[in-house]
């Protein structure tokens, strides 16, 4: 088993920081230029939503990344949040002789 140190960056705050504030971007033109409901993006970066696997595609095309860039990211934080619910892991399965 392993563990996560620190809790993952979210593809909301990636997109937010990384993105928007860098390309001097407002999440309404964003919305635009990919042709999705401004309100999509903002539960992305609010961190309400996750990115879906169109999303990612539609990110990466307008972004210049690749859709893993944005699977991964969001697959870090469920995966994380995951594994503080789980109370109980079962044990790694013993190999028989």
């Amino acid at each position: 088993m392993f563990t996560i140190k620190r809790e993952p960056t979210t593809p909301g705050e990636i997109l937010q920081e990384e993105f928007l504030l860098e390309l001097g971007i407002s999440q309404r033109q964003l919305a635009d230029h990919i042709a999705c409901d401004v309100k999509v993006i903002n539960r992305i970066v609010n961190n309400h939503t996750s990115v879906t696997a169109e999303m990612a595609i539609k990110l990466a095309s307008a972004l210049n990344t690749s859709p893993q860039f944005w699977l991964n990211a969001q697959q870090a934080v469920d995966i994380y949040k995951t594994m503080k619910k789980i109370k109980l892991f079962p044990r790694p399965i013993a190999k028989v002789s």
